[in-house]
């Protein structure tokens, strides 16, 4: 699945992942070493995140119901939980500098294809 930045004409992740159980969204990215360019993961539904036991720094993308970026943390460290956004209905989480590398701002809006 790709996730496109429709509002900026970029391509975030050209392989996302889709954690949409608890298990899934609560595992997330843990355990990995790394997470290359091009990959992400988005959760949904999420209204917060972490990085616990995690080596490694992401971008955090916090969308409404209609896909639009409500809220965004540019190199989330490990070991850091984001605030409780309510309004969010989902995240996408990418490599560190994505959200710098693509220009993504508050209210882009995103879309999801396989």
């Amino acid at each position: 699945m790709q996730a496109i930045n429709v509002s900026r004409g970029q391509i975030l992740a050209n392989r996302l992942a889709v954690a949409d159980t608890f298990i899934s969204s609560l595992v997330g990215l843990m355990g990995r070493g790394r997470m290359p360019p091009g990959e992400g993961l988005w959760i949904c539904p999420c209204q917060s995140v972490h990085t616990l036991w995690m080596r490694f720094s992401i971008d955090v993308l916090f969308l409404d119901n209609d896909k639009s970026v409500i809220h965004l943390i540019e190199r989330m460290k490990p070991f850091r939980i984001s605030r409780y956004l309510s309004q969010a209905g989902s995240v996408v989480e990418l490599p560190a500098d994505t959200i710098q590398m693509t220009g993504t701002q508050l209210g882009d809006r995103l879309e999801f294809s396989e």
